[in-house]
């Protein structure tokens, strides 16, 4: 693999070798000495241009569990912030030596950019670009779904015929996007709901059903109910009345839980906006995976990373 950029061109092969790949990094990481040797030598850069602590703490968690040397470059009070360009950071880090960089950046395009332009030699891992994919939390996602599904017999299945139900803000999220094409890619059927507003327009072209009750497609009895973060940040325009109303219509409160089907599972990438798009008992019940995303995230970015740096990169297996 030489690069991980999005979900789109991600093949059922390539996702399953990455999934298969994490279930034997969860494995080691139930050892007493969870550290491997395999990336000795190797040095990763976390190249973060937006905040996000959970993303680069789980990618740092995960290149330093492989030995490799781990760099955290913040934007803020950098070079960057002075006015330097993508490209004259890039060559930087070429200087530096970096066999990989993990961005993440709030124009949608930039990862592919840094890999396709020749600055670097690096592998790049796309860890969230503007509105547009953020691959290894849908990788996190599937692995997750898969382990709850499956269980211990999780190890080479795909998901043909689970049903996951995606609510909240489409239009802003770059994991709803990933999570549609890889989940589709693996054989689930995926259902979008939110509020019109927050549905995109090019929606239509999505491998996925669009409702805009929640209650209907609750009725429907998913196997996975996925509820994102309002991203009152990236928001410039009033897209619902007031946060009440959101909350009433297209949140998870205690009786749509009661509603699910008993062995539906209950997702959220996390950070929660707990009371708005998630209550509370929703969030710390038994069907909620939210701890076990952030626990098989590191099992996935390490398997994302050994494929990229384990052995010579010859660009001949490109997920972009």
């Amino acid at each position: 693999m030489q690069h991980l950029l999005d979900t789109t061109h991600l093949g059922r092969a390539q996702a399953l070798r990455i999934l298969d790949v994490a279930e034997d990094m969860a494995d080691t990481q139930s050892r007493e000495i969870k550290k491997l040797p395999t990336l000795r030598g190797k040095t990763v850069v976390n190249l973060f241009f937006e905040d996000s602590t959970r993303t680069r703490i789980s990618f740092e968690a995960a290149a330093k569990r492989l030995s490799a040397d781990v760099i955290n470059f913040s934007a803020k009070g950098s070079s960057v912030s002075k006015g330097e360009s993508l490209q004259d950071t890039a060559q930087t880090l070429q200087a530096m030596g970096a066999d990989a960089v993990v961005i993440r950046h709030q124009a949608s395009g930039a990862p592919r950019t840094l890999a396709t332009s020749g600055w670097i030699t690096a592998g790049v891992v796309n860890a969230g670009d503007g509105t547009h994919e953020h691959p290894t939390q849908a990788l996190l996602d599937a692995f997750t779904i898969r382990k709850r599904v499956f269980g211990a017999d999780s190890r080479g299945r795909d998901l043909d015929g689970i049903r996951v139900t995606i609510v909240g803000d489409i239009l802003h999220s770059r994991v709803a996007r990933s999570n549609v094409w890889l989940l589709r890619t693996l054989g689930a059927e995926v259902t979008l709901v939110g509020p019109p507003t927050l549905i995109p327009q090019d929606v239509s072209a999505w491998p996925a059903t669009v409702e805009y009750d929640l209650d209907a497609a609750i009725a429907a009895g998913p196997d996975a109910l996925m509820m994102l973060r309002i991203q009152l940040e990236r928001m410039t325009a009033a897209y619902f009345p007031t946060e009440r109303e959101y909350s009433r219509a297209w949140g998870l409160d205690a009786a749509r839980l009661a509603a699910l089907p008993a062995d539906s599972i209950v997702m959220h990438p996390g950070p929660m906006n707990r009371g708005l798009e998630i209550s509370a008992d929703a969030a710390d019940s038994p069907r909620s995976t939210v701890l076990e995303q952030v626990t098989n995230g590191v099992s996935v970015r390490m398997a994302v990373l050994y494929l990229l740096l384990a052995g010579e990169r010859d660009g001949k297996e490109d997920a972009r």
